[in-house]
């Protein structure tokens, strides 16, 4: 399974997403913009889309929620690191009030994974930010310790979107 995302205009995202009724597509936004969501086994239309490969994948992408998205540069040699500790972590978020869907996306064109989680509010996001499953999974994470490299290749950080019609 691939992701392709594109950014632009809302009103012209959502166009393209309703001209493609049969695939899988979401737009969402911010207050930076909108950027539309596609999720296929083949191509994209998009001209020039940010590429993934879906390492990952619990619940569908639904038409209206709240998403986060954790940007996480790592670094070539601690890629296979990275993915054995996302694959291998515990599976708390999904038992969380509000948790919808979750996508770990490996970067086919870049250093940053995505690990894009949807919620229905904002509200149940954040407290799961502060609940001891997320603490416990966050710990520890990406830094150099008993000879292992260190995987971060700069300081992760969060883009937030709302699923809208």
């Amino acid at each position: 399974m691939l992701v392709y995302m594109t950014s632009g205009t809302f009103e012209y995202l959502k166009k393209l997403e309703e001209k493609y009724r049969e695939e899988i597509m979401v737009t969402m936004v911010n207050q930076n913009g909108a950027l539309l969501f596609h999720e296929t086994t083949g191509e994209t239309l998009f001209k020039e889309p940010r590429r993934y490969e879906v390492i990952e994948t619990i619940g569908a992408i639904p038409k209206e929620g709240f998403v986060a998205m954790n940007n996480i540069p790592v670094t070539e040699e601690g890629r296979p690191l990275f993915e054995h500790q996302m694959m291998n972590r515990g599976k708390q978020v999904e038992t969380e009030k509000g948790f919808l869907a979750l996508r770990v996306l490996r970067p086919l064109s870049s250093n940053t994974y995505v690990i894009m989680t949807v919620w229905k509010d904002e509200t149940d996001f954040d407290q799961w930010r502060k609940s001891e499953s997320f603490f416990s999974a966050h710990k520890n994470k990406g830094f150099s310790h008993d000879g292992q490299p260190k995987i971060f290749e700069s300081s992760p950080y969060l883009s937030k979107y709302t699923i809208t019609e």
